[in-house]
C-alpha cells in the first residue's frame, strides 16, 4: 500500500498560538493529511533527540548549542531534519515552521510537487538576508547560507540520499551543515514557488501567498508590528482564523 504523505510542523510552547491556526489553516483547505507536531520533550524522551543546550546569565532568553556555539531560537530548530526518519525513510512528507498560514489547498503540493521524484528536497530557495539583530521574542536573528530554505521542506523521504540524514547526524552535525542542506548535492533540491513560502517583509507583493509566512514577528506577538499593507492584510486573515477557532470551541462546548 502507498503510504500518505504526512505534514510535520515544528512546535515550540512559546507560539502554541501560531501552531493552532495553522493547523485550522490547513484543514480549512484540505482534511485528508495527518499534521504531527514536532514535540521536542517527546523526541527526548524516546531517544530520537539528544543535542544538548546552555544558556548564559547575561542572556537569558538565548539557548547556545553545545555542539557547535551558534545561537538557536526554536525546539525545532534541529528537530525539523527528523522527519525522514520518522516517515521511516518511506514516502512523502512536508516540515512547515509553525509561524505559517496557509492560504490554500495543500495538495498543491503534494499533487504538483511530489511527482518530482529525482529530488531529494524541495524547497523555496530563498536569497533572504535579514538584519542581524533580535527577534520579536528576545533572541537572535542570525544569518546563515540558504536561509529559510528549511522553514518549508517537501522531504522525499524514500530518496537514497535522505538516508544520509540519519539521527547521528541530525544530533551531531552543525547547525549551518543541516540548514544548508549538507548531506545533499545541489542537484538533489528542487525548487518550489515562491507563494508556498511567501516571507513577509521580503517576498513580492506581485506574488499572492498560498502560505504565508511571518519571519517577522508575527500578530500572535503584541508588539509586532507588519511593514508593508500586504503584511497587514495577511495578519487581519491569520487574526480572523484565530476567532473561528474560538467560536468553533465555545459552539462545542454549549
Amino acid at each position: 500500500m502507498k503510504r500518505r504523505p504526512v505534514i510535520y510542523v515544528g512546535y515550540d510552547e512559546r507560539d502554541h498560538r501560531a501552531y493552532e491556526v495553522l493547523e485550522h489553516s490547513i484543514r480549512k483547505y484540505n482534511t485528508k493529511y495527518d499534521i504531527i507536531p514536532l514535540l521536542e520533550p517527546e523526541l527526548r524522551r524516546i531517544g530520537l533527540y539528544r543535542r544538548a543546550s546552555r544558556v548564559f546569565e547575561q542572556e537569558p532568553h538565548q539557548r547556545y548549542d553545545v555542539f557547535d556555539n551558534k545561537p538557536f531560537s526554536t525546539d525545532f530548530t534541529f528537530t525539523r531534519f527528523l522527519v525522514p526518519a520518522l516517515n521511516q525513510y518511506q514516502g512523502l512528507a512536508l516540515f512547515m515552521d509553525a509561524d505559517m498560514f496557509v492560504r490554500g489547498d495543500i495538495e498543491g503540493i503534494f499533487g504538483v510537487y511530489g511527482k518530482r521524484t529525482e529530488f531529494a528536497v524541495q524547497c523555496v530557495k530563498h536569497k533572504y538576508e535579514p538584519p542581524e539583530g533580535e527577534k520579536m521574542d528576545g533572541v537572535a536573528q542570525t544569518r546563515y547560507r540558504r536561509k529559510n530554505w528549511s522553514s518549508f521542506m517537501l522531504f522525499n523521504c524514500s530518496h537514497p540520499s535522505n538516508k544520509k540524514l540519519t539521527l547521528d547526524a541530525v544530533n551531531l552535525q552543525s547547525g549551518s551543515w543541516l540548514h544548508s542542506f549538507g548531506w545533499l548535492n545541489d542537484d538533489e533540491i528542487g525548487d518550489i514557488h515562491e507563494e508556498w513560502n511567501w516571507l513577509d517583509g521580503h517576498s513580492s507583493e506581485n506574488v499572492e501567498a498560498k502560505n504565508a509566512h511571518f519571519t517577522t514577528g508575527g500578530p500572535w506577538f503584541s508588539s509586532w508590528k507588519p511593514k508593508r499593507s500586504i503584511d497587514e492584510a495577511y495578519a487581519e486573515e491569520w487574526e480572523a482564523a484565530e476567532k473561528e477557532i474560538t467560536t468553533q470551541l465555545i459552539l462545542e462546548n454549549m
